[in-house]
């Protein structure tokens, strides 16, 4: 077994489970690990992929009761059935700009400098909206009407320029569209099974060529350990936004953006 392999594994998997649901973007803070640890760029993309798959799943387990029973509901409840098909409708717009532009993205984008500057400009735009009167009209995921649904989904979007982060740009979407903070962030990791999974399965299979064998134990890793931290962070998130604002997570992507520019600009990130 190579241990230096499984030792970037543990540290990339931490920094998935922390970064993924948090509004601070996992994909650009698993661009800068990768650089930081001299992941080739062609087991990078795939090696990104395999463990998100780990936070998708700690998402799945921890509100499996929630959407069991949800589905339950939704053969006879027209609110649980509303729920569903707004999560739907939230979905398809990133899925289908993603799938016609991925490669152009995937391209262009996937760079420190993108990141940098995503990162800043988030920031300034989570201080600026946590910084407005806000009198949620909607507060519980169950009534959410299809227009904030779609507002949220469109919201999305931005998300798939790296380092504008996924939920970021859902939360702040939500609260845009009216709800308070622990329906926006619900609503984001309901999306969040979707979306990431959809996203990750199609980028995984285009991908499988790209894995090394000797990296095969290291993938298995950065899943387990993945799942592990994010199933913390979710847990340990949803208690924070029912008496905290996301202020603190906008000052620290304008200071990340900040540390990543200087490293990009002297070359240390390889950019």
């Amino acid at each position: 077994m190579e241990w230096a392999l499984v030792l970037k594994a543990v540290i990339m998997g931490i920094v998935e489970g922390l970064t993924e649901f948090l509004p601070v973007s996992s994909t650009g803070h698993l661009i800068v690990a990768g650089r930081a640890l001299g992941i080739p760029r062609e087991i990078e993309l795939a090696f990104e992929i395999f463990i998100q798959l780990g936070a998708i799943l700690a998402v799945v387990v921890y509100f499996a009761r929630d959407l069991w029973a949800l589905l339950g509901r939704a053969q006879h409840e027209p609110a649980a059935r509303a729920l569903l098909i707004n999560v739907a409708l939230a979905f398809v717009p990133a899925a289908l700009v993603g799938l016609v532009l991925d490669d152009v993205i995937e391209a262009y984008l996937f760079s420190p400098w993108t990141v940098a500057l995503a990162l800043i400009l988030g920031g300034v735009a989570m201080l600026w909206i946590e910084s407005r009167p806000h009198t949620p009209r909607v507060r519980h995921v169950e009534s959410i009407a299809t227009r904030e649904a779609l507002g949220v989904g469109l919201a999305q979007l931005l998300s798939l320029i790296p380092g504008v982060s996924r939920a970021a740009a859902t939360i702040l979407g939500g609260l845009a569209m009216g709800m308070d903070r622990p329906t926006a962030l619900r609503f984001s990791f309901y999306l969040s099974i979707p979306t990431l999974g959809a996203a990750s399965l199609y980028s995984l299979l285009r991908s499988l060529e790209r894995i090394p064998a000797e990296w095969g134990i290291a993938f298995g890793v950065g899943f387990v350990v993945s799942f592990i931290v994010a199933l913390v962070v979710v847990k340990a998130f949803l208690a924070y936004v029912t008496r905290h604002t996301l202020k603190p997570f906008g000052w620290y992507r304008i200071i990340a953006g900040c540390i990543v520019l200087v490293l990009a600009s002297i070359g240390w990130l390889h950019g």
